[in-house]
């Protein structure tokens, strides 16, 4: 039972104290670089950036959210823009409206000599809602793959734990029938490997 314990805060990472020396490196680091977990509150603005807050509604935090945030890759392309991190992850309404899949890369520039950070998000997300012909409160979303964008500032709460405050948003564009926008706002705490 203790062996079932200590491999399953392992793959967490959780490390008891005394024991890292055994397990180092961790089986993830060097290829994830953060895991993160998040609430949400679903559809607060239908617009792409989070201006206008005194138009936000905070009627439903119902979404969590998950994601897996890669190593940038250490190549010359990547470091030329910046060295991005790619990003896979979800965002599920837990009361069966819409929800996403998303991948993208992901900007992150401290603020001077703080550890505070801010946050960017550049990408595309799949989503199980309706695309045209949805009855209200549905979203009408026109292409089954939209644009996705996040943005957030965030702090280094230790080596290790990060909390960043996020605003995503997906949308089209305006490229299909229908662009009903999707904005969620919340809270996203993370472990760095």
């Amino acid at each position: 039972m203790r062996r079932i314990l200590l491999i399953t805060m392992l793959g967490l990472g959780v490390v008891p104290a005394g024991a890292q020396s055994l397990y180092d490196p961790h089986p993830l680091a060097g290829v994830v670089d953060e895991l993160r977990f998040g609430l949400q509150s679903y559809d607060v603005h239908h617009a792409a950036l989070p201006f206008l807050v005194n138009e936000w509604r905070f009627t439903e935090l119902r979404s969590v959210s998950f994601d897996v945030l890669f190593t940038s890759p250490e190549i010359d392309a990547f470091r030329w823009i910046g060295s991005p991190r790619p990003e896979i992850g979800t965002t599920i309404h837990l009361g069966g409206k819409e929800s996403l899949l998303h991948a993208g890369l992901t900007w992150q520039l401290p603020i001077f000599d703080t550890p505070l950070y801010l946050e960017g998000t550049f990408g595309a997300a799949i989503h199980n809602g309706a695309l045209v012909g949805a009855p209200p409160p549905q979203k009408n979303f026109g292409c089954r793959v939209n644009f996705y964008e996040r943005f957030g500032i965030g702090a280094n709460l230790s080596d290790n734990v990060t909390a960043t405050v996020t605003y995503e948003h997906t949308s089209n564009n305006d490229w299909c029938e229908a662009n009903a926008g999707l904005s969620n706002f919340g809270v996203r705490v993370g472990w760095k490997f």
